[in-house]
């Protein structure tokens, strides 16, 4: 399968080195051989495969190369200033794609000395619009309304409840694998990632606190409520938290600030890469249309430069909507996700309001309805999903 980011990659790598990041098993190096094989003759390299790495060091490229893939490179503890050198005394000849894990990502936050050369792109877990291939559709403008495609895409919504994006458990389709895969994916993310690379002692409360997140996905995140549970400081807390999220876990979103509504300040929604993970069908539900909608975000980010960004609505009265996507900080659209519908969301119509939201959904799961009422369009979750990345 052609991911959704290789078209871009492709185009950047003549530009720049590209750097990319993403959870764990998201598929980062499958892809990297991918584009390997399309821009080829091409020559990957894992640090951990590599056994005499001084001498690899040296950057004694193969002269009949094009493009030179670095995985796992940020192991290396100089590996910035190094690949800074090779990128300007190579670029002329090769191109540089360095792939890695979300270690990558924490890393390149450390200073400045590659700005300017490269490009950092996010890889997502499959959404619905990738396994169906209509990421290749036009996207809209930003500020224009969304466009939907027409067919049924229930089975693959329903696939992805059930066995999650990360590319082999939704490709294998066993339940059975799936649980495996998770508490290997689990054992080798606390090992591999967190225990070699943060100053973390209390590992094993931090295994409990990545246990107990998936029962408060959807949720309004208490860091006080999580110190009580696990008994630690509220530092602790804070921190574990933080370090989950830059290393692609889980995500928050933070509530929309305007003046024309009395919002929460600081308080974030909780949501995890993994949505498999969540046994609770509303949670699992909003946690994927999340994940779908921060993908989305994050590619008009990353691939044409908007400042789009995923919130929620919540007011001081407790009035609520699931999510806000903005651009350039002003709303575009609003989503209100509902496992079934009745009448429509009388939250939805107040922020559409009082906020002068262009674009409203109610996306539904269980219901084919499609009709517009107060300017709100309410329909069927599939359906809306074919409109993102």
């Amino acid at each position: 399968m052609i991911r959704y980011l290789q078209p871009p990659i492709i185009e950047s790598l003549a530009e720049k080195m590209v750097f990319l990041g993403g959870p764990r098993q998201v598929g980062k190096t499958t892809m990297a051989k991918q584009i390997g094989e399309t821009l080829s003759p091409a020559h990957y390299y894992n640090w951990d495969t590599i056994k005499n790495k001084k001498t690899f060091l040296e950057g004694n490229w193969s002269i009949d190369s094009n493009l030179i893939i670095l995985d796992e490179f940020h192991k290396y503890s100089r590996w910035k200033t190094w690949i800074k050198g090779e990128y300007d005394e190579h670029k002329e000849r090769y191109k540089f794609f360095i792939t890695g894990s979300a270690r990558l990502n924490v890393y390149r936050r450390g200073g400045d000395s590659l700005q300017g050369r490269y490009h950092y792109y996010r890889l997502h877990p499959f959404s619905l619009s990738e396994v169906e291939n209509l990421y290749s559709n036009k996207l809209p403008n930003p500020g224009e309304e969304l466009s939907f495609q027409s067919k049924d895409y229930t089975n693959t919504l329903s696939d992805l409840l059930t066995y999650g994006g990360f590319p082999e458990p939704f490709l294998k389709q066993s339940e059975r694998h799936l649980r495996i895969w998770n508490l290997e994916r689990m054992e080798r993310f606390f090992k591999e990632d967190i225990r070699e690379l943060t100053l973390i002692q209390d590992i094993s409360s931090m295994q409990i606190l990545s246990e107990i997140l998936p029962e408060r996905a959807g949720g309004i995140l208490s860091l006080n409520s999580l110190r009580e549970d696990l008994q630690v400081s509220h530092r602790a807390i804070s921190r574990w938290m933080d370090i989950l999220e830059e290393f692609y876990f889980s995500f928050r979103i933070f509530p929309f600030q305007s003046k024309k509504y009395r919002a929460l300040k600081k308080e974030p929604k909780l949501y995890l890469w993994d949505w498999s993970q969540i046994k609770n069908p509303g949670a699992k539900l909003e946690n994927l249309v999340a994940s779908h909608l921060l993908k989305f975000c994050n590619y008009l980010w990353d691939r044409e430069g908007y400042k789009c960004e995923l919130h929620y609505l919540r007011d001081q009265e407790k009035r609520e909507v699931d999510f806000l996507v903005t651009i350039d900080k002003k709303p575009w659209f609003a989503v209100e996700v509902k496992q079934s519908v009745d009448k429509l969301h009388k939250n939805l119509l107040y922020f559409k309001d009082r906020l002068s939201i262009p674009y409203c959904y109610q996306v539904v799961l269980n219901s084919k309805e499609d009709y517009i009422k107060d300017n709100v369009r309410v329909m069927p979750i599939a359906k809306f999903l074919s409109s993102l990345m």
